[in-house]
C-alpha cells in the first residue's frame, strides 16, 4: 500500500516530523510502528506522498492524537500559536477561576 500524492489543488499538510522530534523518535522507529519503510515516513513528512486513511489512523494511534491534530488541508501554524490563541498563558490554578475570594 503506497501513499498517494494528490497535487497542489488538494494539499494535505502534516506535523509528523514535529511529533517525531518531540518524542525523540527516528524515522526508522516510526516506520516500524506503522509498518512502512523509513523512506515512506520521509516522503510523508516532506509532503511528497499522502497517507491512506488506514495509514493516517496508524500514525494517529502511535502519537495518541486525533487524525486532525496531525493532518490538515490548511497549513499548520506554530503549536505555540495554537495553544495560546488568546495571547495569554493558561491559568495556573487549574480551574480557570481566580484564586481570590
Amino acid at each position: 500500500m503506497s501513499p498517494v500524492r494528490r497535487g497542489d489543488s488538494l494539499p494535505i499538510y502534516n506535523r509528523i516530523g514535529v511529533l517525531r522530534a518531540e518524542r525523540g523518535m527516528s524515522r526508522a522507529q516510526l516506520a516500524g510502528l506503522i509498518d512502512v519503510n523509513p523512506q515512506t515516513v520521509g516522503a510523508l513528512e516532506r509532503g511528497d506522498h499522502y497517507p491512506s486513511l488506514d495509514l493516517a489512523f496508524r500514525i494517529s494511534w502511535v502519537f495518541e492524537l486525533p487524525v486532525e491534530a496531525i493532518f490538515s488541508r490548511t497549513e499548520f501554524g506554530p503549536l505555540s500559536t495554537e495553544l495560546y490563541r488568546t495571547g495569554r498563558p493558561p491559568s495556573t490554578t487549574g480551574s480557570g477561576e481566580s484564586s481570590h475570594a
